[in-house]
Order: C-alpha cells, then structure tokens, then sequence
C-alpha cells in the first residue's frame, strides 16, 4: 500500500482532501513532521487563502527546502499549485519555484471574482492524470488568481481567457481545481495521481 501524505499547510480543508481519498480506498495522513514528508511515496500540498499566509506557514514549519528537495510525486491542489510557481502578484511574493511562471489575479472580463463553479477542464491528448476522464469534463473551482498558459500546462479552463487548469514539471504536478469535490471526475483524477504517476 502506497505511503500517501497531505502536507498540513494549516491553510486547507485538510479533512475533505483525506475524506475523497479515503472514499477511494487510499490511506492518507495529515502531517507537518519532515521525516514522515521526506519518507512518503506520493504528497499533496492543499491550500486555500492568500499566498503570502501560506508561504509564511510553509516557512514556520521549515518545510520550504524541504518541499523543494522532494524527488517523489507531489500533487498541488487549488492555492497548492499557485505556490508551485515562481512569484505571486497577491502581495507580490516569492514563491517555491517548482517550475518557472507566475501566479497573477485573472484579468477583468466582465465576469466576478472569485470564478467560483463547475467548469470545463480541456487537457493534452493522453496525459496520465487524465485517463478514463472524458475530454471536458467539469470540475470544480474557487480562484481570484491563476496560472496563465505556459510550458508546463497539462490542462486549460477558460473563464474570460484561458488558464492553466493543471500544470506539471519534473515531479510536481498542480491542479487549480479542488479533485475533491469534483464528484467522479474528481475521485477519477486523485485516482490516477496515485495509480498512474510513479
């Protein structure tokens, strides 16, 4: 059985991301300890809020260089994948620069923020997160900010433009939505992160 760890941000719904994995089967605990991090087989880094509180909790608990030491599989989710990037325009802030691009608030397109809701989630053709997952399906979100196109993007969204709605390098793997309550699409998605990405 795989060693699967959620990073205690302490700025997550910690309980509803252990819940949908508990609803697959998988055993997951919530931890800050560095050795039990260090020594997992797959992470997840959760959080919702600002970024600058998320930074300042991650440096607290020593746990910057030890996130960006990590070699195994690391899942972002929502504010968890911002953080992955280099710099935030949210109090114009460093990040834990996983991979290169910024977090910015997404532009004004006559739409309110934050996007909150069901939207459809475009991805690359044969992407191992998004196997069994029927091309645009819907998922759920809740975001001021995003991650515009680049390189690393698995997936887009469009709300007014395009943003990136998973993003991956090396490792590191984000998602801007929240798999955990994207109903089967969702459950379908923490399912191939633990069975598909090695």
């Amino acid at each position: 059985m795989q060693n699967i760890t959620i990073i205690n941000t302490r700025c997550a719904n910690l309980s509803s991301v252990k819940f949908a994995f508990d609803r697959l089967g998988y055993h997951t605990e919530i931890t800050d300890n560095i050795e039990k991090i260090q020594s997992a087989d797959k992470l997840i880094l959760p959080g919702v809020g600002t970024a600058k509180a998320a930074m300042q909790n991650l440096a607290d608990l020593g746990l910057i260089e030890v996130i960006q030491s990590l070699t195994q599989p690391v899942l972002g989710i929502c504010l968890g994948m911002q953080l992955m990037t280099d710099y935030s325009e949210e109090g114009n802030l460093d990040l834990l620069k996983l991979m290169s691009g910024k977090t910015e608030k997404l532009p004004d397109c006559q739409l309110p923020l934050p996007h909150m809701g069901w939207n459809k989630v475009h991805y690359a053709a044969d992407h191992p997160l998004f196997a069994e997952i029927a091309q645009d399906s819907y998922f759920y979100f809740v975001h001021s900010y995003g991650v515009l196109p680049n390189p690393h993007t698995v997936a887009t969204c469009d709300y007014g433009v395009p943003f990136s709605a998973v993003i991956q390098h090396n490792n590191f793997y984000g998602a801007q939505f929240h798999p955990e309550r994207s109903g089967k699409a969702g459950a379908l998605f923490l399912r191939n992160f633990v069975e598909n990405i090695k």
